[in-house]
């Protein structure tokens, strides 16, 4: 089931055009990681999903409610957590919680029951005496993600939450976001560390330049950019000699080498793969290693974007 829908939004500041004519969607339990250059449009088009900005045209559904039509209907099915608060009071996290969950017109025992939920789930029970602006950047985003919890949203609009995390935070926000998912949120989460989207993402879009390059799964993106299956190939004989090796190979294409080995893709199916590791150990090459790869979200990106400014 649909959550989110971004119904062919565009949105213009002067000569600008920061958003155009872009759509896509987030199904129930989806983590989408939205990605782009600085500047492609991400954030605006975030706002206006959290009904912070108007588009100039088009519309956003968020559980059938538009943002045009019915942005309180939207603001109670989603928790946005922007890249960046405003300086908060230095007020201890107990505090600091309690005020926001007020502002969600929280009362009486459900507003104790949700603070209390969202304080177990973010693990912030033992900081609950410390002022906010004291915690770890890490804690501060454990906070910001307590806040975005607190109405119990279907929808978690995340804008870089893993900007400036050390490792180990951001392997614990990434399991968060998965515990999410399961529970059968949407999650819509930006960020330019591709590779720690890359392992929680069921699905991209990838903007450029206020518009969508692509949209959908990483897989399917991949197989649309090439339909040729991608291979890593390991041999004793030196690199040089493999790469060579490949290139001379009939429907071996893009074919790229690294310190131990060679990428490349190959057009046929299965009796091509066998027929070319059998002319490599004829040829002396004596493989170590032959594994189909994945799709890269890293190559994925790069293939779609050009590095334009607006």
């Amino acid at each position: 089931m649909k959550i989110l829908d971004v119904q062919s939004i565009s949105r213009s500041f002067g000569s600008v055009k920061a958003v155009d004519n872009v759509s896509f969607s987030v199904s129930a339990g989806e983590i989408c990681g939205f990605i782009g250059p600085n500047g492609a449009g991400k954030t605006t088009t975030m706002r206006i999903c959290s009904t912070l900005e108007l588009p100039d045209s088009g519309d956003v559904l968020v559980g059938g409610c538009s943002v045009l039509a019915d942005p309180r209907g939207v603001t109670r099915q989603i928790g946005f957590m922007p890249d960046a608060y405003a300086s908060e009071q230095n007020t201890p996290v107990r505090d600091y919680l309690e005020f926001h969950a007020r502002a969600q017109g929280l009362r009486g025992p459900a507003r104790g029951k949700a603070i209390r939920s969202v304080i177990d789930f973010t693990g912030l029970k033992p900081l609950l005496d410390k002022e906010v602006l004291a915690l770890s950047k890490g804690m501060r985003q454990r906070a910001g993600l307590a806040v975005t919890l607190l109405h119990d949203p279907s929808l978690l609009i995340l804008d870089e939450p893993a900007a400036g995390l050390d490792p180990r935070a951001r392997v614990e926000l990434r399991e968060l976001l998965s515990v999410l998912a399961e529970m059968g949120k949407a999650v819509l989460i930006s960020s330019h560390i591709l590779t720690e989207l890359s392992e929680i993402c069921d699905v991209v879009a990838v903007i450029e330049a206020g518009r969508i390059r692509a949209s959908g799964r990483v897989t399917d993106i991949q197989k649309q950019l090439s339909p040729d299956a991608l291979y890593y190939m390991r041999c004793i004989s030196s690199v040089e000699l493999l790469q060579r090796f490949l290139l001379e190979q009939p429907g071996v294409d893009k074919v790229r080498a690294d310190k131990q080995g060679c990428v490349f893709s190959l057009a046929e199916g299965d009796q091509a793969l066998a027929d070319l590791l059998g002319r490599a150990v004829t040829q002396g090459l004596r493989p170590l290693e032959m594994r189909p790869l994945t799709a890269d979200l890293e190559e994925v990106f790069l293939s779609l974007t050009e590095g334009v400014v607006q």
